[in-house]
C-alpha cells in the first residue's frame, strides 16, 4: 500500500495562510498560498500531503460549520480544488482531517436545533437533553468533546449522521480527488463508525487510507483489518524528543523495542505515523535543550520504523510554542517557504527512507545502547542496515568487537564505505545510515 512507503507533510492551513482567527464571513482565496510550496515539497522528497482542517468553521477549524464548503477564509471549493490538481499532478497524494467526533456551535443542523428545539429534525443529530441546560444558556443541555462545549459532539450511531458524513467525503473524492483522511480523535470516535466508514472508503478508492489520531492505549483496538490502517504515535513522540533532552537514549530505545521489536513488538509489521511536532504539540527546535540535536532527531525519526510526517516551517527549524494556553504560536503564518541545511539534511533521510526496503518494513533491533549512544538494526528480506547515533558533545569509540559485523558497510548518508568489524569512532552529535554490503 502506498501509505507505508510515503513521507508525509502537514499543512494548518488557516494558521499557515494568515486566516482571520475568527471566521468574518468574507471569502479570500488564502489557500493558493499552498502553490508556492509545492517545489518544496519535491525537494523534501514528500509523497502525501496532509491538510488540517480546511472546511467551513467557527474559529480554528475543529469547529465545523459546514463539511461540504471550504472555509470563506480560505476561499472557494473551486480554489482548493486547483490546489490539489496542481499538487496531484506532481504524484502527491492528498490526505484530509476527516473532524466527525464534533462539530461547532455554528454547524448548520446544530442551529436548527438551537431555533426550533424539539421539533428539530436534527435533534437526534447530537446527544441533547431537553430537561437541562448548558452552559451557553441554550435551553437544553447537549454533549461536547471533553468538557469543550463550543465543540458539540455528533451522534455517529445515527444512520442520517452517517450518510451525511459519507455523503460529504464522497464529494471530497469527486471534488478534490483525495487519497485518505486523518480521523481526529479517533480514540473517543464509535467503533461501529469506524467499521463503516472503512468499508464506505474502501468502496470509493481501494488505496483510500484511514489515519487515526491516538494519544494512548491500546493502538489495535481500532487499527486493525476493518477499522483504521494506522494511527499517531505519541509514544515515540514523546520518547524521541525526550531522549534528547535527558540525555537517556534507553526511552526511545525502550519503547521502540517494545513496539517493534521481532519477537516481541506489539506492534511489528504495523506502520504508524511518526513526528517530530505538529499543530498541537511544541515545536521540536523549542522543545529541544541543545539545538544541535535538532539534525539527529530527524535523523532517528527517519530512520525508526514509521511513517514520517514533517510539520511546515519545522524542516528549517521554526520556533512555536504554546502561549497562555492557546496553540496559534504552533501555526503560525508563513508567507513563503525556506530551505536550509537542516531542509538538506531531512531531504536526504526522506529520500534513503524511501529507497531503503529495510528502513520501510524492518522490525527494530538493538546492537548497542547507552545513555548517549545508540546503534540499532533494520534487517528485511537480506537487506541490513544500522543506525548509530552520538548525541555527546564528546566522540564515542562503539565496540562492535562481539557484534557478529561480516563484511564492509556503506555510508548511506556520508558516501563512501566503511569497515565496522571491530568498531568505529562516533563524531560528536553525528549520525549515521550503514547498510552491510
Amino acid at each position: 500500500m502506498w501509505l507505508e512507503k510515503s513521507v508525509f507533510y502537514q499543512f494548518y492551513p488557516l494558521g499557515m495562510c494568515g486566516a482571520p482567527k475568527e471566521n468574518d464571513g468574507i471569502e479570500v482565496a488564502r489557500i493558493k498560498r499552498v502553490e508556492a510550496w509545492i517545489p518544496q515539497l519535491k525537494k523534501l522528497n514528500v509523497d502525501a500531503v496532509y491538510f488540517s482542517p480546511v472546511f467551513e468553521s467557527d474559529r480554528h477549524g475543529y469547529d465545523t460549520r459546514d463539511y461540504r464548503k471550504i472555509d470563506c477564509r480560505l476561499g472557494s471549493n473551486r480554489d482548493f480544488a486547483d490546489v490539489c490538481k496542481k499538487i496531484k499532478k506532481e504524484n502527491i497524494k492528498i490526505v484530509l482531517d476527516g473532524v466527525f467526533n464534533h462539530t461547532g456551535r455554528g454547524f448548520w443542523a446544530f442551529c436548527d436545533v438551537l431555533k426550533n428545539r424539539e421539533n428539530s429534525p436534527y435533534k437526534d443529530w447530537f446527544y441533547i437533553d431537553f430537561g437541562k441546560n448548558s452552559c451557553f444558556n441554550d435551553g437544553f443541555y447537549y454533549e461536547g468533546w471533553e468538557g469543550h462545549y463550543e465543540l458539540v459532539k455528533l451522534n455517529l450511531k445515527n444512520d442520517e449522521v452517517c450518510k451525511y458524513i459519507f455523503d460529504s467525503i464522497q464529494m471530497w473524492v469527486d471534488e478534490f480527488d483525495i487519497d485518505g483522511l486523518r480521523l481526529d480523535v479517533a480514540y473517543c470516535i464509535d467503533e461501529d463508525f469506524l467499521r463503516k466508514i472503512r468499508s464506505f472508503c474502501y468502496s470509493l478508492k481501494p488505496d483510500f487510507i484511514l489515519i487515526g489520531e491516538i494519544l494512548f492505549g491500546d493502538y489495535k483496538r481500532i487499527v486493525n483489518a476493518s477499522m483504521l490502517h494506522s494511527c499517531t504515535n505519541y509514544e515515540c513522540y514523546k520518547g524521541l524528543y525526550s531522549s534528547f533532552n535527558d540525555l537517556n537514549l534507553f526511552e526511545i530505545s525502550y519503547s521502540l523495542n517494545r513496539l517493534f521489536a521481532a519477537d516481541t513488538g506489539i506492534y511489528k509489521g504495523e506502520h504508524m505515523l511518526i513526528f517530530a511536532d505538529n499543530h498541537d504539540v511544541i515545536r521540536a527546535a523549542s522543545v529541544l535543550k541543545d539545538k544541535k540535536h535538532l539534525r539527529l532527531l530527524y535523523g532517528l525519526m527517519f530512520a525508526m520504523p514509521g511513517i514520517p510526517c514533517i510539520y511546515y516551517g519545522s524542516e528549517w527549524g521554526i520556533e512555536g510554542t504554546k502561549e497562555n494556553g492557546s496553540d496559534y504560536a504552533l501555526r503560525p503564518e508563513i508567507q513563503k517557504p525556506e530551505f536550509n541545511e537542516l531542509s538538506e539534511s531531512i531531504a536526504k533521510f526522506a529520500k534513503i527512507h524511501k529507497q531503503e526496503k529495510a528502513l520501510l518494513y524492518a522490525p527494530y533491533k538493538a546492537v548497542l545502547l547507552t545513555n548517549r549512544q545508540l546503534v540499532f538494526e533494520r534487517e528485511y528480506e537480506g537487506e541490513r542496515i544500522w543506525v548509530a547515533i552520538n548525541i555527546d558533545s564528546n566522540p564515542y569509540y562503539a565496540d562492535f568487537t562481539n557484534a557478529g559485523v561480516k563484511g564492509d558497510a556503506q555510508d548511506l548518508l556520508n558516501g563512501g564505505d566503511v569497515s565496522l568489524l571491530s568498531g568505529i569512532e562516533l563524531a560528536p552529535y553525528s549520525i549515521y545510515y550503514w547498510k552491510f554490503k
